[in-house]
Parts: C-alpha cells; structure tokens; sequence
C-alpha cells in the first residue's frame, strides 16, 4: 500500500532535496515549510506517513508530535534533526515516533524508516475498516439475535438458549439462521470472532 508522506521542515534546501529524493523512488511527498500551515490542513488530508524535522521556530517537531495527539491523529512519524541529543530522541519515541534520524540523512535510511511507517499505518487501516465491517453487520442484528448471537459465542447449545430466553428451540434455530445470513457465515466459530470483535471494539 502507497500511502503518503508529508515533509514538515522549515529548511527550504532540505524540502527541496528530500522531496526529490522520495519523488524519484516513486513515494508521494507533500511538503511544508511551517508546521502551523501543516496543522491548520491536517484534518483534511489522507492519513499517512510523517517526516518532521525537530527544530522549527514557533513550533517544534517534538511540540507538534503533541499537538497531533491531542488531535487525535497518531501516524507514523520519522524525526529528523541536525541538532540531535538523546533527551530529544526520548521525547520523540515516547510520543510515538518510529525512528530518528541525524542530518545530513542517509537517503537508504529515511526510505527505509518511511516504508517502515506505511507498513504500520496499512496495517492500522486495515484493522480499523475490518472493525467498521464487523460493527455494522452486528448493528444489523435485531436485540434478540444479539442475545442468541452471546450465547452462541458463549458456547451455549440451541436447547441451553432456548431455556435461558425462554423460545421454542425451533425459534432459536430460525434466529439462528437470520444471523448466519446477516454475518455471512453459519460457522460458529466464525459467529464467535466476529461477536469478539465486536466486544473489544471502543
């Protein structure tokens, strides 16, 4: 998955350069020379890869690692700097970098670092939209097959269902069927990860 990157430096020679650089190895690079710019558009852009340098005027790479958060907004972010200490790498791992890297940057290493992040960040999209899946076909389920669909994943037999909810087992047996069909899948197991999913999403 190609995902973008955005470029958050206030150094014009090094935008120009790095910008280059990922062009040519095919990585789609938008580029910002003021990291106020870059937030004041962050809510409309497609979620994807950051590449920060950590020492800008107004705000710093680090002060916009937290400004994101705050947003609510967790990509991948490579930190860059030419004035690096391990106090600023600290800080720029506990507020979720992936990885931090000394001006001049080695070219094999911020590729390296910026595939690393897309990586992550596909895999995180691909769990949030396999989440949204199953919370709508749950949502589609009425509040009595919700209550079949429990205690089917609780490993409960049509009559032990039939019993607790008080139905005739050959009504258990047609709820069941409705949510075989609203699932996709007459698979208990498959019925059970899907409730799962379901429990453990916020």
């Amino acid at each position: 998955m190609s995902l973008p990157v955005y470029l958050v430096d206030d150094d014009d020679a090094v935008r120009r350069a790095l910008s280059l650089l990922l062009s040519t190895v095919g990585i789609k690079v938008t580029a910002f020379a003021d990291p106020q710019v870059f937030l004041a558009q962050v809510s409309r852009l497609d979620p994807g890869c950051l590449v920060v340098d950590i020492r800008m005027p107004a705000i710093s790479g680090l002060k916009l690692q937290e400004r994101l958060a705050e947003l609510a907004i967790d990509w991948p972010t490579v930190v860059i700097s030419g004035h690096g200490d391990i106090e600023a790498c600290r800080r720029a791992f506990r507020n979720g970098a992936i990885d931090f890297l000394s001006k001049p940057v080695d070219e094999q290493d911020l590729i390296d670092a910026i595939h690393k992040g897309q990586e992550i960040l596909g895999r995180r999209m691909r769990d949030l939209a396999e989440k949204a899946e199953t919370l709508a076909l749950l949502a589609a389920l009425t509040q009595r097959e919700r209550e079949v669909l429990d205690r089917i994943a609780s490993g409960f037999t049509t009559r032990q269902i039939a019993e607790g909810l008080g139905l005739s087992p050959r009504t258990v047996e047609s709820h069941r069927a409705a949510i075989a069909a609203k699932l996709g899948s007459t698979s208990q197991a498959e019925m059970t990860r899907i409730w799962l999913d379901g429990a453990r999403a916020p």
